[in-house]
């Protein structure tokens, strides 16, 4: 058995560098968001909460508040009914299963500046495969200006993040679903149990903290997006898909507001962390319970 210091000391590189890379970098955000640093001048000033009430009373936050929720909501209800589907279709040892699930997987792998710039030229109402798809088969009042309009241009995006990570989430749900012994379904069978009483009474039970899991990282991972709304709308057309990263951006670094801009991070931080918490206390509820 280990003495205490032996651990502690083999403890020690890791959190050395969790502290030189996280929390010294965070500690600094949070000093920077109470002054008015602009960026590039060495010299500024401390200003205490101001970035922070100037924040509360800033309508493009609140605008790019509102797109967030509606993004991470659209994709988590969306991509987690998908690839709870898919999960349970591909739940087989066939070849055609294992081929369809590294397929499903793909896109996961790919660089999401590189999926950004695909589905843009897919999205073109030029030239883009999908307006001429509708046209061609006899549906082009159908074809719409996908990133221009603001009606649809959320959606697109939407659309192109569900794309992306519906293999991930394919995947978590594919653990679950593997996991539970095939001799409960048997048991439904004898008992005379119809395919959607398994599905309620012993699939999605038991796959309840891999549900869990996927909501966690669909919402974390929607609530920062960035790179794949700056690729394909920068934000646009006006504020229609600007989030809160994207307005962090603009403000940090095409305005030199940094102190503001990292105000934004840090109250991005702040929700982040309590949808985490949250999540996080579901699950292990649920785990004591079982």
């Amino acid at each position: 058995m280990q003495k205490p210091g032996i651990q502690l000391l083999f403890m020690l590189p890791a959190f050395f560098i969790f502290t030189l890379f996280i929390m010294i970098p965070m500690a600094g955000s949070f000093y920077f968001s109470l002054t008015d640093w602009d960026g590039l001048n060495p010299s500024f000033h401390f200003i205490g909460i101001k970035n922070y009430e100037k924040l509360i009373h800033d309508s493009e936050v609140w605008i790019a508040l509102k797109n967030t929720v509606v993004f991470a909501l659209l994709v988590t209800i969306l991509q987690n009914i998908l690839s709870l589907l898919l999960a349970i279709l591909v739940d087989g040892s066939s070849w055609i299963m294992r081929f369809l699930r590294v397929f499903y997987l793909v896109p996961a792998l790919l660089s999401a500046l590189a999926i950004g710039f695909i589905w843009s030229y897919l999205y073109n109402p030029v030239f883009g495969i999908i307006n001429a798809g509708l046209e061609s088969i006899g549906l082009g009042q159908w074809a719409q200006d996908w990133m221009g309009d603001p009606k649809w241009s959320m959606y697109s995006v939407v659309f192109t993040n569900i794309w992306q990570w519906t293999g991930l989430s394919i995947v978590i749900y594919l653990a679950g679903l593997q996991a539970i012994s095939a001799d409960l379904y048997e048991a439904g069978d004898i008992d005379g149990v119809s395919r959607w009483q398994k599905f309620t009474k012993i699939t999605f039970p038991l796959i309840a903290p891999a549900f869990t899991v996927n909501i966690l990282i669909s919402i974390i991972g929607s609530m920062k997006v960035f790179d794949l709304i700056f690729v394909m709308t920068k934000g646009g057309p006006g504020t229609a898909t600007e989030s809160l990263s994207i307005l962090l951006y603009k403000k940090a670094f095409n305005f030199n507001e940094m102190g503001y801009g990292t105000s934004i991070a840090i109250v991005m931080f702040v929700i982040i962390l309590l949808i985490s918490v949250f999540q996080l206390r579901i699950l292990r509820r649920r785990e004591i319970e079982a």
